[in-house]
């Protein structure tokens, strides 16, 4: 039976939020600080629950990326991962080579924008959220709906759509991966830490 290996992304394979750290990355941390203050009332709202998580991720997005050129917004997420490679775990990395080499489909399943995840993982297929873009610009919309809880397994069953044709391992940390955990025969809850 053919073999697929689902990895959750943000503190799952990493030590840290990767969306703080590019936005830090970007911004600098006076013109973070100032971002985050102004987007609080939007974020503690997700946070409690009574504001769409995807929606307050993509005002957050929008205020640091909006109208920037997508070319320089992957030479940007290029730099991000290569200056935050100590922000993944060894232990991720170690199974997904096994998985790989095993002949198991791996795909990174993650909330995070695919743009900067992919420059971490290459040779890693990553499904995550999509950026729009208008005549090469960046909107600071959302092509995709966020990957995050239910999209996770929408988006993985699109890919792989017979689900008793495969046997499917799971590795998340968060409520948001409890879904696609619910959907796998075998689960890794926290996994990768020391």
């Amino acid at each position: 039976m053919k073999e697929v290996y689902a990895f959750d992304f943000d503190g799952t394979l990493t030590t840290s939020d990767s969306l703080a750290g590019i936005l830090l990355f970007r911004a600098g941390r006076l013109r973070f600080v100032t971002g985050m203050l102004l987007l609080a009332p939007w974020i503690a709202l997700a946070l409690l629950g009574l504001y769409d998580n995807g929606r307050a991720k993509e005002r957050l997005f929008a205020h640091f990326f909006r109208g920037m050129a997508i070319a320089d917004f992957d030479n940007l997420c290029r730099r991000y991962a290569a200056a935050s490679s100590h922000i993944l775990r060894p232990e991720g990395l170690e199974a997904i080579s096994k998985a790989q080499a095993d002949g198991a489909e791996v795909l990174v399943v993650t909330a995070s924008v695919e743009n900067w995840v992919q420059p971490f993982l290459p040779g890693v297929r990553v499904v995550g959220t999509q950026v729009a873009t208008d005549h090469g610009v960046l909107t600071g919309r959302f092509a995709t709906k966020n990957c995050h809880g239910e999209e996770k397994v929408r988006r993985l069953l699109a890919l792989c759509p017979d689900r008793d044709s495969y046997r499917l391992t799971a590795f998340g940390d968060s409520s948001g991966d409890a879904a696609l955990l619910a959907l796998a025969d075998e689960v890794h809850y926290k996994p990768f830490r020391r």
